[in-house]
């Protein structure tokens, strides 16, 4: 009811403005009538105003004004109030013609009428959106000095105009005093000179030396910086730089991503946080397709397996901003379930959530727990997938990645998933190592369900590159050495990786569960992303040691240390027996020759070697496996090799 009457109170107020508008422009023209009682049959002033505002009256219930906000009015508001202006005009003009003959009425009044109307429609709109943005305040009188010079920290905005107009709208709104905008660096240098809500654009980014010079010349020096979009987007934008900047104290910040905006729909200003470096690193993220994600997640029941390590987790954060219908959080580890359990109710506190202990080995535990809960989609990320940890352990590999796998896949089907999704590497083409030949089968284990899945669910896995910032990356590594001071160890000068950020790696996760769930496929399906240029190891420790704000080989010292067991110099996204397809914006499908399709029996009779606990013998049994899948030879396990090219 009561916001009945607020729309109520918002057309009376519009049919008011209205036949305001009117007399005005009838008592201003140049011919005025006697009020139209000078001729017989003529309509008088009152019914002349009252026509006209229960016209007006009309079109503006037609054209729904009383839906938009006062405080929100924009340049479409402004068309649609021309529209309503010229439209009642004409059927006025229409109704005292037929009623008339328009006697008693005025002809400039037909021109001025509409003109008034819309002023006066949209200036009260206008006023109203000035005091709600708090746009008058610095044009009071009464104000002192003293309250106009805010003691808040300054702030420089990097980024187009578009977005800074955006942000400082935002800000305006919420009357938010944390910083005070001192100038922006656009992208482009046609723009240097403008001002936007009273910011002026100072220079193009790439002069931002030049920029904070002349803001240090004029006592203005930010203390902190805020990216308007991905740093990796803006040109011009060196790590060099960027350390220099964190070593004068600036604060580097930036506004939540598409993937975090659904956790702050209820916020007038989305919160800033700080960058990481590996943001800084990283190259232009994809575009996440939100509606065929939506679709996919909105209101299923979701499981994930390896919940608390850092790709489940951020599928976790992600599959919630979605809105899914049950959050079902599974983990080995008792600490990363209760630290990503703790923070989910935290942040999601209306999403269903449930933390499951249990590891994927026990096959008759994670069957019972996926027939228990019965999850629409199964993410499986939990693995073993530290290279040389895995190397030294074989056997708790194949155990995790590739028996437990196949247990997750038949625990899917048990409980019938519409979907399960493999968490793949790179590291599985073409490996060198134990790790990499265990992801390798288990990516045959998802492909091998296409031959025995009988009850709809489908399967497909995800393979991408290295994940800056994950736990036991080289990011975190090389953070932690640069700390201490160094030295920062790289194995090999001339190794390069493949790599994406944490947040990137789970929506290329989604986007591609997505793609496969809206098409008619059944089979079992490999998807990877476009990956772009591999990084050379080498140049991200320089960059890194720059971004702290030191110089490499001057400050801290970067020491080559020689690759470890199974350690390739440069990875491949593509095995020689595979080939890709595009299948969505910069996500590919590839195309599997398989020469070995992996049955129960395969894995029984792995599984009987693991039980044995003979290293030699397990890794060998492996090989032996990837060889047969790869279509080589079958035959002992090859010797551990370093690959110089892709």
């Amino acid at each position: 009811m009561e916001r009945m009457a607020v729309r109520a109170q918002t057309v009376v107020f519009d049919v008011l403005l209205a036949a305001v508008a009117f007399a005005l422009a009838f008592f201003v023209a140049p011919t005025q009538p006697e009020l139209g009682f000078g001729e017989a049959g003529a309509l008088n002033f009152v019914q002349l105003a009252s026509l006209y505002a229960a016209i007006a009256g009309v079109f503006m219930l037609i054209f729904r004004r009383e839906l938009s906000p006062w405080r929100y009015v924009s340049i479409p508001d402004a068309l649609v109030l021309a529209r309503c202006a010229v439209l009642t005009v004409g059927v006025f003009l229409l109704a005292v013609f037929v009623l008339d003959r328009a006697k008693g009425l005025p002809r400039s009044t037909l021109v001025m009428a509409p003109l008034f109307q819309m002023v006066a429609c949209m200036g009260v709109r206008i006023m109203r959106r000035a005091l709600h943005e708090h746009a008058l305040e610095s044009f009071s009188p009464l104000k002192a000095l003293g309250d106009r010079v805010t003691q808040a920290p300054s702030l420089l905005l990097i980024g187009p105009p578009s977005l800074a107009d955006t942000y400082l709208r935002d800000v305006a709104r919420s009357h938010d005093r944390s910083y005070t905008p001192v100038g922006i660096v656009g992208t482009e240098r046609r723009d240097v000179g403008q001002q936007v809500r009273g910011v002026c654009i100072i220079d193009a980014i790439d002069r931002l030396d030049e920029a904070l010079a002349d803001l240090r010349r004029w006592n203005r020096y930010p203390r902190a910086i805020l990216f308007l979009e991905e740093p990796g987007k803006l040109k011009g934008l060196t790590a060099d730089l960027l350390g220099q900047l964190k070593n004068d104290g600036i604060r580097l910040l930036r506004l939540p991503s598409i993937v975090e905006l659904p956790q702050h729909d209820g916020l007038t200003l989305m919160p800033m946080r700080d960058i990481n470096i590996e943001e800084l690193l990283a190259r232009e993220p994809i575009e996440l397709d939100r509606g065929a994600v939506g679709r996919l997640i909105q209101g299923r029941r979701v499981l994930i397996t390896g919940a608390g390590g850092s790709i489940g987790a951020e599928l976790c954060r992600q599959v919630a901003a979605f809105n899914c219908g049950q959050l079902i959080l599974l983990d080995y580890s008792e600490t990363a379930l209760f630290e990503i359990e703790r923070e989910m109710r935290e942040r999601f506190p209306h999403i269903g959530l449930k933390a499951v202990l249990c590891d994927v080995r026990n096959v008759q535990r994670i069957t019972a727990a996926f027939v228990r809960e019965r999850p629409d989609l199964v993410f499986h990320a939990a693995a073993l997938k530290h290279v040389s940890m895995v190397e030294r352990h074989p056997t708790e590999g194949v155990l995790t990645n590739v028996i437990g796998t196949w247990n997750v896949a038949e625990a899917s089907k048990a409980c019938g998933a519409v979907q399960m999704v493999l968490i793949s590497t790179d590291k599985a083409v073409d490996p060198t190592n134990v790790m990499g030949a265990t992801k390798r089968m288990a990516e045959a284990v998802i492909q091998a369900q296409q031959t025995t899945n009988d009850n709809g669910t489908r399967f497909s896995a995800v393979r991408f590159g290295n994940v800056l910032g994950s736990s036991g990356s080289v990011v975190p590594i090389f953070k932690s050495q640069i700390e201490r001071g160094g030295p920062v160890t790289v194995t090999h000068p001339e190794m390069t990786r493949f790599f994406m950020t944490i947040p990137e790696a789970a929506q290329l996760v989604l986007h591609a569960t997505a793609t496969c769930h809206e098409d008619d496929r059944k089979d079992s399906r490999l998807f990877l992303l476009e990956m772009g240029e591999p990084v050379s190891i080498m140049d991200l420790a320089r960059q890194m040691i720059a971004l702290s704000g030191g110089t490499p080989g001057r400050d801290i010292e970067i020491e080559i240390t020689g690759l470890r067991p199974g350690e390739k110099l440069t990875e491949a996204l593509l095995d020689e027996t595979e080939s890709s397809l595009p299948c969505a914006p910069k996500v590919l499908e590839v195309i599997s020759n398989s020469a070995l399709r992996v049955t129960p029996g395969h894995l029984s009779d792995l599984a009987a070697i693991v039980e044995t606990g003979e290293v030699e013998d397990v890794r060998r049994a492996l090989f032996d496996l990837v060889a047969q899948v790869r279509g080589e030879k079958p035959g002992a396990a090859p010797t551990l090799r370093v690959i110089a090219g892709g």
